[in-house]
C-alpha cells in the first residue's frame, strides 16, 4: 500500500518539478531565439538603409575589389541583389563567404520579389526587400551562424536538462519517503496495536464466558445474564475478527497450488442454509478445475467473508450468485447479491478498517466493517484485486486473482 503511495509522490512532485523546469527553459530558449532574431533583423534593416549603388551601378568597394560591409556589420554576413524596375539585375553581392553563386541568388531574388513578400527566410537567409527609388534591393543575412547558436543552447539545455532530471528524481525520492515514512510507521504500530489487542482481550473474554456459565449454573438464567453473554460474545467475535484481520496482514502463509473451484463450492455449501433461512437462494456459475496458486485457508476465509456479506446485505426472496471464471491469466471470482446502491463517495471506504454503511442498510450488530477489510488483505497477500461495482439494483464484488498451471498439494 506504502509502495503505491510512495511512487505516486514521487511521480506528482516529479511531474511539477518536469513542468517548471521544462517551462523555465522554454522560456529561455525562445527569448533568447527571439532576441537572436530581432538582433539580425535590426542588423539586416541598417545593412540595407547603408547600402547604395556606386558609379556604374556597383556597390560600394574598397580600391582593392572586396566587397563593401559597413565598418559595424563587418562580423556579419550580407548578400545583396539590385534589381531594377524594369528586372534587370544591376549589382549582385554574395560576398567572400557566400556558399551561394550570383545565378543561385538571383534566381531567391527573383522569387521573392514575384512573390510580393517585403521579408521573410528562405534556406536559412533572413531576407528583406527595400526600394531604393530606381532599383530595388533585395538583401539577405546568412542566419547560419544564428541557428547553430541556437542549436548549441539546446544541446546545452538538454544536457543539462537530463542532469536536472535525475536529480529531480533523487529529490522526489528523498521527499516521498520523508512524507511517507512518518504514516508507514504509525499504520505498522496501529497493526501491531490491533493484533496485540487481540491477542491480550481474548483471554479475559474466555474467563468472562466460563463464569457466566457457572453463574447461570447456581443462580439460573436471567435477564442481566443474558445481556452480558449476549455482550461477550459480540466481544468474542469482534476479537477473532481482529486477529483474522492481523493474520492476513503480517502472515506469510504457506502457499501452493489450490483447486479454487472444489474450495469455492466446499465453502459455499454450507451457507445455503443460512441464506434460506434469510429468504435467499445460492445460484452458481462456477467452472470446473481452476487452479490458483494460494494458502487454500485463506482462500476459504476470503469465500466465506463475500458470501456473508452478500447475505447480510441482500433484500429478501432474491437470489444471490456466485460465478467462477478463467480470464486468460487471471481466475475471476464474482458474488452479487440485490440491494441499494451504495453510493459512488462511500465505495471507495468499503474495504477500510471499521467502515461501516449507515444504520438503515445494516442493522447487523456483528458487523465491525471488518469483513471487506480482511478480504482486501487476502487478495493483496495472494497479487489479485478486489472491487466493488453496483448497477441496476445490483451490488458485485469482484475479485481476480492469478491463474496457477501447474497443481501440487497445498
Amino acid at each position: 500500500m506504502f509502495k503505491k503511495s510512495r511512487w505516486k509522490i514521487v511521480l506528482s512532485i516529479l511531474l511539477i518539478l518536469i513542468l517548471l523546469l521544462v517551462g523555465t527553459f522554454l522560456v529561455i530558449y525562445l527569448a533568447s531565439y527571439a532576441e537572436l532574431t530581432s538582433k539580425n533583423q535590426r542588423l539586416l534593416e541598417q545593412y540595407v538603409q547603408e547600402y547604395s549603388l556606386m558609379d556604374k551601378g556597383t556597390s560600394r568597394e574598397p580600391m582593392d575589389g572586396s566587397p563593401y560591409h559597413p565598418p559595424r556589420l563587418e562580423l556579419s554576413t550580407f548578400y545583396s541583389v539590385a534589381v531594377s524596375k524594369s528586372g534587370q539585375v544591376m549589382k549582385v553581392d554574395t560576398a567572400d563567404m557566400s556558399v551561394l553563386d550570383d545565378d543561385a541568388l538571383i534566381e531567391i531574388a527573383t522569387e521573392i520579389i514575384d512573390s510580393g513578400k517585403s521579408s521573410g527566410v528562405t534556406r536559412n537567409l533572413i531576407y528583406l526587400v527595400e526600394d531604393k527609388g530606381v532599383y530595388n534591393l533585395v538583401a539577405f543575412l546568412d542566419n547560419t551562424v544564428m541557428l547553430e547558436n541556437a542549436g548549441t543552447l539546446l544541446n546545452y539545455t538538454l544536457i543539462f536538462g537530463g542532469v536536472a532530471l535525475v536529480a529531480l528524481f533523487l529529490l522526489a525520492m528523498f521527499l516521498a519517503n520523508w512524507i511517507v515514512a512518518p504514516l508507514e510507521e504509525s499504520y505498522k504500530r496501529q497493526k501491531q496495536f490491533v493484533a496485540d489487542a487481540g491477542h491480550e482481550l481474548k483471554t479475559p473474554v474466555a474467563v468472562i464466558n466460563a463464569n457466566l456459565e457457572l453463574l447461570a449454573g447456581e443462580t439460573g438464567e436471567n435477564q442481566w445474564l443474558s445481556n452480558i453473554r449476549y455482550e461477550n460474545e459480540r466481544m468474542s467475535a469482534l476479537i477473532s475478527q481482529l486477529l483474522d484481520l492481523a493474520r492476513a496482514e503480517n502472515a506469510k502463509p504457506p502457499m501452493g497450488v489450490v483447486d479454487f473451484s472444489r474450495l469455492v463450492y466446499g465453502e459455499a455449501l454450507p451457507f445455503e442454509t443460512y441464506a434460506y433461512e434469510s429468504g435467499l437462494k445460492l445460484e452458481y456459475d462456477v467452472s470446473d478445475d481452476i487452479l490458483v496458486y494460494g494458502n487454500s485457508v485463506q482462500l476459504k476465509q476470503l469465500v466465506c467473508v463475500l458470501i456473508d456479506n452478500a447475505i447480510c446485505h441482500s433484500s429478501n426472496g432474491n437470489e444471490i450468485f456466485i460465478s467462477l471464471k478463467k480470464e486468460k491469466k487471471h481466475v475471476r471470482l464474482c458474488v452479487v447479491n440485490s440491494g441499494e446502491e451504495i453510493p459512488a463517495e462511500q465505495r471507495k471506504y468499503l474495504f477500510e478498517r471499521f467502515y461501516r454503511l449507515d444504520a438503515a442498510r445494516s442493522d447487523d450488530k456483528n458487523n465491525y466493517g471488518l469483513g471487506l477489510a480482511i478480504a482486501k488483505a487476502i487478495v493483496t497477500v495472494h497479487k489479485g484485486t478486489i472491487q466493488l461495482r453496483c448497477e441496476s439494483g445490483k451490488v458485485e464484488l469482484i475479485v481476480k486473482l492469478p491463474v496457477a498451471k501447474q497443481k501440487h498439494k497445498n
